[in-house]
């Protein structure tokens, strides 16, 4: 066996366990360990790691399990992964977890984290809300607030106090993580035949149940074997797909664009990995550094506001001149508010480009891959058949 398929089959062992076995041998490791769980998109790990916990990314049960408990809580037109993160709590399977957190991502998510507290009453749990207001003034003394909120809660959770040395250096660590990602995604956006986004999402989304130290060693281990194992490269449409934030495509969906004949050199998969554009400052006060980054450093997304409609779409079109993209696949969950709301305006921005776009919705159990296959397919040969004319 190859290290490369070494890598690749050991993250997909991660991405398939639905009963967090990692998080568990993590946690048996040494006595008193205690794991957090999120929803996506972004949390501030670094504080959670600071605490001593191991940060545990929840992104619903994909295509994976069967949603029977889940679907008396939610309406059918809610999107899925509410439903299936319940399933994944009422059959135990989250147990391992002594919290969680639910990001400020729409009101369904929103809704969720009342509801846990109501089912798991002996769990800690908490809405993490983020600043609708940008200025350090106003919105960073507000996140600042909120961020000493979580980190009192998990002192209290940890026995101990979180002191500014420990805030440092996870930051110091999550900077590390941070560049190794981008590392990963230039790697891939500059040979794709070489890291086909089928395993780069796997070697992301280990990170959600790793401790950042070692995925940040299994992100590097991978590009290394990536570019030892020299694979063919074809004349593929390279490809930007956008919308995919929260609740995650199924990895058979992302399989199927690229056999269809797509190179993905951009997304926004597993955003929390990469949500900020560059490293938090280590000096100083790390709750502010922390704040600033979020506020002035991060990335563009339907749940995070943006005042100026100006800007919309300012950091796609970016990343389409950066990766050398040649149109831009819209993959939103089905009945996600935020994502399909901001859709038509990122497609406006595109058109006035002149940039080619297609869209579709799915679902994380989604199952018949066949006529997104086929739509991936059809883009692909009109951007290499006609683009040019």
């Amino acid at each position: 066996m190859s290290k490369l398929t070494e890598i690749v089959q050991r993250c997909e062992a991660l991405f398939e366990d639905l009963h967090f076995n990692e998080v568990k041998k993590w946690k048996a490791a040494a006595p008193g360990r205690k794991a957090i769980g999120y929803m996506p998109w972004y949390v501030p790990r670094e504080v959670i790691h600071a605490a001593g916990m191991l940060p545990v990314g929840i992104f619903g049960g994909g295509d994976q399990l069967e949603v029977i408990q889940g679907d008396a809580y939610y309406q059918s037109y809610i999107c899925r992964i509410p439903r299936s993160t319940i399933e994944l709590g009422l059959t135990g399977r989250l147990d391992c977890l002594d919290g969680m957190l639910f990001p400020s991502i729409c009101d369904v998510i929103r809704n969720l984290s009342g509801m846990w507290k109501i089912m798991f009453k002996d769990k800690y749990a908490r809405y993490f809300d983020v600043p609708q207001e940008y200025s350090d003034a106003v919105g960073g003394e507000f996140y600042v607030h909120e961020l000493q909120g979580l980190r009192d809660d998990l002192a209290q959770l940890a026995g101990r106090p979180v002191s500014d040395d420990d805030l440092r250096k996870s930051i110091a660590v999550y900077n590390d993580n941070g560049r190794a990602m981008r590392e990963l995604y230039a790697y891939r956006s500059a040979k794709p035949w070489q890291a086909p986004t089928s395993e780069v999402y796997l070697v992301s989304r280990a990170g959600n149940v790793l401790p950042p130290e070692e995925h940040t060693r299994l992100i590097r281990d991978y590009i290394a074997a990536a570019e030892a194992e020299k694979r063919p490269k074809r004349d593929n449409a390279r490809v930007i797909v956008t919308g995919s934030f929260c609740e995650q495509p199924p990895l058979g969906l992302i399989k199927s664009i690229e056999m269809a004949g797509c190179y993905v050199v951009d997304d926004d998969f597993i955003l929390v990995n990469r949500w900020l554009l560059d490293e938090v400052a280590t000096d100083g006060d790390p709750l502010v550094a922390l704040s600033k980054a979020f506020l002035h450093r991060s990335g563009q997304m339907p749940s995070k506001y943006d005042a100026s409609r100006e800007e919309k779409g300012k950091l796609l079109l970016e990343s389409v001149k950066r990766n050398a993209a040649e149109g831009v696949i819209f993959a939103a969950a089905s009945f996600c508010d935020p994502a399909l709301l901001e859709r038509p305006m990122l497609q406006e921005v595109l058109a006035k480009h002149k940039i080619p776009y297609t869209a579709f919705k799915f679902a994380e159990n989604t199952g018949q891959m066949a006529p997104i296959r086929e739509q991936a397919g059809t883009f692909a040969d009109s951007i290499k058949l006609w683009s040019a004319a």
